[in-house]
């Protein structure tokens, strides 16, 4: 499916010749090395065949929902138990209104790279293009191995909870699938003690590191079984996703009473929070600088509201 005007053309966002020689003659010949990103490991470890392009590209993609809801999408279209046709029309008709934020030529960059549609996504078209690429991906060139692989991709490092098991990485890694899938340590819920589900939390952390977690030492205690679990299975790198990295002066003792509070469900405030994030904070990349890890902070991201 081409167009008779290309939107995305050879030299798009190319617009001088030095920019022009560094792409063509270098960086489009790189290999793909992902530090960060969100691919669930379960769809890689069993290489999935996606059955549409909703399927592939709009469930669980929460910046797409954003633009959705912002253009007014009933939310049946967006995580409701609408079709997934009907869900592909509505980011159709939202697509338009996306002009001069990435998700515009991110769509037709994709289209254009996987599919080779070469049209203008709206909603005269979405219905087309829906029924094109989801025949395409049917067929076993768009299998998850084959999709990753076609984009010369080398290393991806996805991003686990202390708590996750991992097993899929093992799966992976015990397969024949030639690209190296890592993972990413992302203890967030163990750092923001305010999160409304923090004890339940600390419970499945507790249970999974074998650590009674009845302190704050015994906190960082399960921690570093957990880390030495995500080193065991080649782990080298974290990941946190903060509002922002907060920094108070503590004491030790301070820092245990905070907890402790916690723990009894006494509400924390702002200060004693961040005290606490502090604290684990310090903890963890001390924790990461002895192993030699890389150290990942995503900050300040609004995703789905």
């Amino acid at each position: 499916m081409v167009a008779s005007k290309s939107f995305i053309k050879e030299d798009f966002l190319l617009e001088n010749k030095f920019s022009q020689r560094l792409f063509h003659d270098y960086a489009s010949q790189m290999p793909i090395i992902d530090y960060h990103c969100h691919l669930p490991p379960i769809d890689i470890a069993n290489n999935r065949q996606f059955e549409n392009l909703t399927k592939i590209w709009l469930d669980g993609d929460h910046y797409k929902w954003r633009a959705m809801r912002t253009f007014g999408v009933e939310e049946k279209y967006i995580t409701g138990d609408a079709s997934a046709k009907e869900k592909f029309i509505q980011w159709g008709r939202t697509v338009p209104y996306t002009l001069r934020n990435p998700l515009y030529h991110w769509t037709h960059l994709e289209l254009q790279r996987y599919f080779d549609i070469d049209i203008l996504l709206n909603e005269n078209t979405a219905s087309e293009i829906f029924d094109e690429a989801s025949s395409k991906l049917q067929t076993t060139d768009f299998s998850c191995h084959n999709l990753i692989t076609k984009m010369n991709v080398e290393v991806i490092c996805t991003t686990e909870d202390p708590i996750d098991s991992l097993d899929h990485h093992v799966k992976i890694k015990n397969s024949d699938f030639n690209v190296k899938v890592s993972t990413a340590f992302r203890p967030d819920k163990a750092i923001v003690i305010s999160n409304e589900n923090y004890l339940e939390y600390i419970n499945k952390l507790s249970e999974v590191s074998n650590v009674s977690i009845d302190s704050y030492k015994s906190l960082c205690d399960a921690l570093s079984v957990r880390l030495d679990y995500f080193e065991a299975n080649g782990c080298t790198l974290s990941d946190h996703g903060l509002s922002y990295v907060p920094f108070r002066n503590f004491t030790d003792a301070e820092i245990e009473g905070i907890f402790q509070k916690r723990r009894t469900k006494i509400q924390l405030t702002l200060k004693e929070s961040e005290k606490f994030q502090t604290s684990i904070l310090l903890f963890l990349c001390e924790q990461y600088h002895s192993r030699g890890w890389i150290q990942q902070f995503h900050l300040g991201a609004l995703r789905n509201n």
